[in-house]
């Protein structure tokens, strides 16, 4: 199935012929190419505000979680597991973030795969949000998931030269391997089919699952048994940067864990140019701001 993507002062006359010469003589110093801006990306699973989690409860640790967006100046974030009235503190303590997303439940609520981006530097040209299922149009499982999963698009324009981009964001099942699998052929159809296939295209998102696994390696194109995964493909970004790193799992279950599998990523398209990519172990003395940690690429298109 395709995308349905929808929806000064005057100056003075009287100058010098050494002035005008100056002028431009700096004039052809200062003039330059378009800007070929650096764009910070971050993936972010939050952890449901409304979790029993005591002393990690979202009401005691939100201030960390504001920490990290202060200390990393992501321009574009893509959150996991994000309810509406932490989507609205972030904003508010945030305010150079606007968003794009909606809740996985039928009346919009419930977990959102939203998409914050600075204001000042980009344009939503189009957004949605589809279900990770056979009926993407309407809340719904196929998959053998038993909660409804979806992912959130938008293609943005960089204020700064014109130039634009698509950004998925999403958080794939954590039960059901099927569910995973399925919705990693889906996505990168999804992907595949977008409306302008000139753009290029980030992935960003939760995918409980391991580098070795499946889904990920469809999203790599190296899964074998399934020869259409080529059709836009992807390269962690990490991974371009750290390919020998061992200590790697984004879970850190509260206590600063490394071990385990790396779930959290951000994708791109191959012809995208990775200047950064990092795990980011924020904590104030041994307090996290999720059971996750943030993952952050900078790239340049």
């Amino acid at each position: 199935m395709k995308l349905s993507l929808k929806k000064a002062k005057r100056p003075n006359r009287r100058l010098s012929v050494s002035t005008i010469i100056l002028s431009f003589v700096l004039w052809g110093s200062n003039k330059t190419e378009p800007s070929t801006q650096d764009i910070n990306f971050m993936s972010f699973n939050i952890r449901y505000g409304t979790a029993d989690d005591g002393e990690n409860h979202w009401n005691e640790r939100k201030p960390l979680v504001f920490n990290v967006f202060t200390d990393h100046a992501p321009d574009v974030i893509g959150l996991q597991e994000a309810l509406d009235f932490q989507i609205e503190e972030i904003l508010e303590k945030h305010p150079q973030f606007a968003y794009v997303g909606i809740g996985r439940e039928p009346d919009g609520q419930g977990e959102h795969c939203a998409i914050l981006y600075s204001k000042d530097l980009f344009e939503i040209l189009e957004q949605d949000t589809f279900w990770l299922s056979d009926t993407p149009e309407t809340p719904s499982c196929s998959w053998g998931n038993k909660l409804f999963r979806i992912y959130t698009y938008a293609r943005i324009e960089n204020r700064a030269n014109g130039s634009r981009f698509y950004i998925f964001n999403t958080h794939f099942d954590h039960r059901s391997e099927s569910a995973r699998e399925e919705s990693a052929r889906f996505l990168v159809e999804q992907i595949a089919n977008r409306k302008h296939p000139e753009d290029p295209y980030i992935l960003m998102g939760d995918f409980n699952a391991g580098e070795d696994q499946t889904p990920i390696l469809t999203l790599l194109g190296k899964n074998k048994a399934w020869p259409h995964s080529n059709e836009a493909p992807l390269v962690d970004t990490f991974r371009v940067l750290h390919p020998d790193a061992l200590s790697v799992g984004t879970g850190n279950k509260w206590k600063g864990k490394v071990d385990g599998n790396k779930i959290d990523y951000v994708f791109a398209a191959p012809t995208i140019n990775v200047i950064k990519a990092e795990i980011i172990h924020n904590n104030d003395n041994g307090r996290y701001p999720s059971d996750h940690y943030p993952v952050t690429a900078k790239v340049r298109f």
